[in-house]
């Protein structure tokens, strides 16, 4: 089948963090209707409408999420289609939106990406979390994904020789960054010294290794290339975009230091953008934990197997780096509710490709890549943009 170039003709999200007064709807309707001023579109002209959203049933008691979201943003009889990822919930989303596009079934294809977490208690918000990984297994055994992820990190350690000041160094970066975001969870500069003495969650995992709970929304519109300039005069072309997946447990994978639907998915982007992993100029990774950064870094070509940790340290993914990433400050510091974080990785990519990054502004911006992971591994989007 011929597949028809698309592009993001608008953008849009609400800040992130913890808002008592705000509810799931009145959140994704503040980031659609953004969108919707954005690319210049009335609601009527929607044609196709997803919604990505981890757990709002369990978070806030609501379910038929998806035209809930999509009435109270006046946009009426048209498909409107809820997507489920875990973290990768909205970067999926944006995966089946854009086939519909590409395909030439719709023209004009909104994603919105929601989540409402600090509704519940931090307890059982890590039981909700806990329901994407292997519920009979991992989870019934007392598991959360901060004990996961400390597994992984002590394998990577093991095997690698990867420090804790090379995971300290993500987080003093994504801190950084995401103190100079208006809309970030946690504008805090940290040091290397208050990394390292954070307060332990999973050995060798501390606070600062650790995305935030946060409430957020972030939306996106895709239209054919050919149609975009009817919209915005800063179209952002979809160069490449690929989902792959996995198995959900660790004790399943023959190897708990590199997450093979990440690599697949990024094989699959890179081939269709027509580029390879030196082409790209920045990206936003889904650092739930620092080590899953690292370990991005690497599936995704950036550094060598096992080198993550030192690239990091060394400063490589810094904005005055060779490859900045997480410029907005990662869900580390920018904050992850987790079904809004896919769609918020491909705004602020978009805000870098239109030179409108503010004080994070990069000065090679035409080509940025998106990594959205979901659970352990078990699912990753990866999305290539560039400039017109």
């Amino acid at each position: 089948m011929s597949m028809r170039p698309v592009a993001v003709i608008g953008a849009g999200k609400t800040p992130f963090g913890a808002f008592a007064d705000r509810d799931l709807r009145s959140l994704a309707v503040e980031a659609g209707e953004k969108c919707l001023r954005n690319a210049n579109l009335a609601p009527g002209q929607i044609e196709s409408f997803f919604l990505g959203n981890f757990a709002g049933p369990s978070f806030v008691g609501q379910n038929h999420l998806a035209p809930y979201v999509s009435a109270a943003l006046g946009i009426q009889g048209v498909p409107s289609t809820r997507v489920e990822a875990a973290c990768a919930s909205s970067g999926s989303a944006l995966f089946h939106a854009w086939a519909e596009v590409a395909a030439g079934v719709y023209d004009v294809v909104m994603v919105v990406g929601v989540e409402k977490m600090t509704s519940q208690p931090t307890p059982r918000v890590s039981e909700i979390l806990a329901a994407a990984g292997d519920c009979g297994g991992e989870m019934r055994a007392g598991n959360t994904f901060a004990s996961l992820f400390a597994m992984i990190a002590r394998r990577h350690m093991h095997d690698f020789g990867t420090t804790r000041e090379h995971m300290a160094a993500v987080a003093v970066k994504n801190h950084a960054n995401g103190a100079l975001n208006p809309d970030a969870h946690m504008r805090k500069v940290i040091t290397m010294e208050q990394a390292l003495a954070g307060k332990p969650v999973a050995d060798p995992l501390t606070v600062y290794d650790c995305s935030l709970i946060s409430d957020g929304a972030a939306a996106v519109i895709l239209a054919p290339l050919e149609r975009a300039a009817e919209f915005t005069g800063k179209p952002v072309r979809v160069l490449g975009i690929s989902q792959a997946s996995d198995q959900v447990a660790l004790d399943q994978k023959e190897d708990i230091t590199t997450f093979p639907a990440v690599r697949r998915a990024a094989e699959k982007a890179y081939r269709m953008a027509g580029v390879t992993p030196a082409d790209i100029q920045f990206a936003e990774l889904h650092d739930c934990f620092t080590i899953a950064e690292i370990i991005a870094t690497e599936d995704l070509g950036f550094a060598k197997r096992g080198e993550g940790g030192p690239y990091a340290f060394a400063g490589c993914t810094a904005r005055s780096g060779d490859r900045p990433v997480n410029t907005s400050g990662g869900l580390k510091s920018k904050g992850h509710p987790v079904g809004a974080t896919g769609v918020a990785q491909i705004c602020d990519l978009v805000l870098q490709i239109r030179g409108e990054a503010g004080e994070r502004q990069i000065p090679r911006h035409a080509l940025g890549l998106a990594e959205n992971l979901g659970g352990s591994g078990a699912t990753c989007v990866v999305t290539i943009l560039g400039s017109i």
